[in-house]
């Protein structure tokens, strides 16, 4: 429901879908658009459905998958594993009617090195696309140009013997940067938006945006400590660059031209002041910050990544927050020393609660676990390339179990990743049909976010800087306000406010807990272990 006259994207609640793991139509194991069509009704629409706003789609090009869908051999079509464009049209078409927008995935930084441009650049020196792509000739010795490493292993340099120069990888070596400096290359790339914008698309979320432009000199970048190679440098010489914001803003522009587009950017770092100058009126519309990401299950750590967010951010600047999403573990593996159910709920109501915008990850909302994988189940590149001391990023993308049939209702066939092992009682199905579930905790949350405008138009306000067991802020707008309120512990606590609450004006709207004992006194609040609970009041 429109409540304000703020932009859809700072009321909307976004939804981020691996696309392969989340329905298979086939049954060749892999998840595509006719089965995420066919779970609409899921999301938005239906009567048990979730209540989203938007999906967040990850790459669904065609794409010879080594890094899954994330080297794409062409932007401007449909993997067929995925299906054709007409089911993407059938799909923007049917979200359309649910009040469902869509987000694509521009992975801009780099294509695949089968993608055509690629193949032009590396037939000869001279080719007019030779230029579209970074080469280099070796140092004596025939040694790469520089140290810049790979984020993947390795070194940033392949050698390509058919033209005796070195061309740059920032990922794995079949994908290819781009040159940014070439002008015929961001002029091709924004086509590509203006491609997706005429087939309906309602925004874009921007892989590693911040790597697009390079030192135009590429000199070495200087040490750092770090475990793995590409954490021994610093990057100032590989990311970052002065011209991003030029390119930004063209990019901006040409989504201003069209009516409430939106975007949302991946930084490649955990910096909020950095993630905060990428974000506004003339850049991108939101920017994730991985400070708040990679918080441990504590107040007093996301109470302090979420203020240095908030004093990053300017005027016309909007905060995105998310817990996990296809890079990251899921929260509830990560948060494994606490009770599941319980983490869930309180982090649901973190995430729901807070000023900015929420994403929340295809299964999240069962709190689905990390799928425990064998080394020899393990695809991903950087899994299979530090074993053990890195598992790679496979047991946070495993299909969405549905039900509790075979292959739990994501496929007919054989799935492309393993199923969480537990899935027969640990499923959407079994979770939908139960009033006390983590679903139905984050339907209802969903819902009071819509219907509480302090919830998506207030100023957020902490009320406690220096509770080690909860969390309490304020989210209040001149007419209403929100009280929030979180114990992290598994004891009963008592949580002081900086500022008298006057408990006879508050209405508890949800608690986390079935049989709940909260309450509000003057000066702070009384919560059960491992309870969320929110309170609203007019002014």
């Amino acid at each position: 429901m429109k409540r304000s006259n703020q932009p859809w994207w700072k009321e909307a609640v976004f939804y981020h879908i691996y696309v392969r793991s989340f329905s298979d139509s086939n049954g060749d194991g892999l998840g595509d658009l006719p089965g995420l069509i066919s779970r609409l009704d899921y999301l938005k629409g239906g009567e048990d459905s979730l209540g989203i706003d938007a999906l967040w789609l990850s790459p669904v090009y065609p794409s010879p998958d080594a890094d899954f869908g994330y080297d794409i051999a062409d932007y401007c079509n449909i993997d067929p594993r995925y299906g054709t464009m007409q089911d993407f049209d059938r799909l923007v078409e049917s979200a359309h009617q649910r009040g469902i927008r869509i987000l694509m995935d521009l992975v801009f930084n780099h294509t695949s090195d089968q993608h055509p441009w690629f193949l032009e650049s590396r037939s000869t020196r001279n080719n007019p696309k030779r230029d579209w792509y970074i080469w280099h000739d070796p140092k004596r010795g025939r040694k790469p140009p520089n140290n810049w490493a790979s984020i993947f292993g390795g070194g940033a340099w392949e050698f390509d013997p058919a033209t005796s120069q070195y061309y740059l990888h920032m990922f794995v070596k079949q994908q290819p940067d781009l040159n940014w400096r070439n002008p015929d290359v961001p002029a091709a790339l924004m086509d590509v938006v203006r491609f997706w914008i005429d087939r309906g698309v309602d925004g874009f979320r921007l892989d590693v945006f911040n790597m697009w432009y390079k030192h135009p000199d590429l000199p070495n970048n200087p040490p750092a400590f770090g475990i793995r190679p590409f954490d021994r440098q610093k990057h100032v010489n590989d990311m970052d660059q002065p011209e991003m914001f030029s390119a930004l803003k063209s990019f901006r522009a040409i989504l201003d031209s069209s009516r409430e587009k939106t975007s949302v950017g991946e930084l490649f770092g955990h910096d909020p002041d950095l993630a905060a100058a990428y974000c506004g009126k003339d850049k991108l519309h939101m920017v994730f910050n991985f400070e708040f990401s990679d918080c441990r299950f504590s107040p007093a750590a996301f109470r302090n990544a979420i203020q240095r967010w908030e004093a990053s951010l300017g005027e016309d600047q909007w905060p995105c927050y998310v817990l996990s999403n296809h890079d990251l573990n899921r929260h509830i593996t990560r948060y494994a020393k606490h009770p599941p159910n319980a983490v869930a709920r309180i982090t649901a109501t973190l995430l729901l609660t807070l000023r900015g915008t929420p994403f929340i990850y295809y299964g999240e909302e069962i709190g689905l676990p990390d799928t425990r994988l064998e080394r020899s189940q393990i695809v991903d590149p950087p899994g299979q390339r530090y074993w053990p001391l890195y598992k790679g990023r496979d047991s946070a993308r495993c299909p969405l179990p549905w039900d509790s049939s075979p292959n739990g209702g994501f496929t007919s066939g054989q799935p492309w990743l393993p199923l969480y092992s537990n899935f027969q009682q640990h499923n959407v199905a079994l979770q939908q049909s139960s009033p006390d579930s983590v679903f139905a905790f984050y339907r209802r949350m969903i819902q009071l976010r819509k219907e509480i405008p302090a919830l998506t138009q207030g100023r957020y306000r902490s009320l406690n800087d220096s509770a080690t067991a909860g969390m309490v802020y304020l989210r209040e707008t001149e007419t209403q306000q929100a009280l929030i309120g979180l114990n992290f512990s598994n004891k009963r606590v008592y949580l002081n406010s900086s500022e008298t609450l006057g408990p006879e004006s508050w209405f508890q709207i949800i608690s986390s807990c079935t049989d709940t004992s909260a309450s509000i006194a003057a000066g702070g609040i009384y919560l059960n272990p491992y309870e969320a609970v929110v309170w609203v009041r007019e002014r």
